[in-house]
Order: structure tokens, then sequence, then C-alpha cells
């Protein structure tokens, strides 16, 4: 039997990262998806905050089909792809509630929550970099709304976290 630094893994149970992933991929699959595009475009106010909220909710759109015939599908739904796995790798890598000083719910929340935002401005850099017509200042200037949509949603992945096992 080989002896590793692993949880195992009980039933009922989950890990931190594995909640906040499953919470991320809902995230981006609801808020994301064209429906809720078309309906937060269609009936919010993007000068009150409440419509501005709901409106960068819909940051990491997707679709079913490009279109435009030089793009493929892949290429645009990059961000919602890469958003995420990021997310899922940042989770996991930031072990922030196995090594506080004081180990509790505090700490993995904001560990879930800096996860998120990290993982938000590196799509949005990424993704603009290696996207169609990419260039520096795009990527740069993409990240900085990646990161503000993943520090207004990342708290939605910090209660998610809560649910695991850190």
């Amino acid at each position: 039997m080989a002896l590793t630094n692993r949880p195992r893994t009980i039933r009922g149970y989950s890990t931190a990262a594995g909640t906040g992933t499953l919470a991320a991929l809902l995230l981006v699959a609801v808020c994301g998806s064209p429906a809720y595009v078309g309906w937060v475009q269609d009936h919010t106010d993007p000068n009150g905050a409440g419509g501005w909220f709901l409106r960068l909710l819909a940051w990491p759109a997707w679709r079913l089909h490009s279109d435009d015939p030089s793009q493929s599908v892949l290429a645009a739904d990059l961000r919602a792809i890469l958003l995420v796995i990021l997310a899922g790798v940042l989770l996991y890598l930031l072990p922030a509630a196995r090594v506080a000083r004081v180990p509790g719910s505090a700490s993995q929340f904001f560990s879930g929550w800096a996860a998120y935002a990290l993982a938000g401005g590196l799509t949005a850099l990424v993704a603009a970099l290696f996207g169609p017509g990419g260039s520096l200042l795009a990527a740069f200037q993409a990240a900085s709304t990646g990161v503000s949509y993943g520090f207004f949603a990342g708290w939605i992945i910090g209660l998610a976290s809560l649910g695991g096992r850190a």
C-alpha cells in the first residue's frame, strides 16, 4: 500500500477544488449561455448596479455556432473553456485553506474567490492574445475586464468552495 499526502474522498464529501470547479462550470454554462446573454441584453439597464452586475455575469459568453466563417466555434468559445479549466487548476493549486494558521472557512472562501479572480484575468489575457487579431494592448485591456468579472463573480465560487473539504 502506497502512502500519499492526498486526502481520501469520503462518500458524500468532495474537495473544495471540486465543488468550486463545478460551480464555475455551472456559472459559465448558465450565465454564458446564448439564452441568458440575449435576455440580459434585452431586459436589464446597463446604467443601474443590478443590470451592470447581471451583464457582467454574461462575460464568458459561449456560442453553439460562429457567425464569422473565418472563426471556428472553438476560437469563439475559448474564453468560456479556459475559464473553467483555469479555475479548476487554480482552485487545486491555491492551498490557502490547508496551510492557513487558523484553518477554517474564511481562508477556504477567500482562496476560492481569489482563484476565480485570477482565472478570469488569465483567461482574458490568453484568449485576447491568441484570439483573432490579438495585440498586447488588447490583451491587457481584456485582462482588466476578466479580473473585474472574477472579482465580482468570484464570491459565488468562494461560497461553493465551502461545500468541500480543503
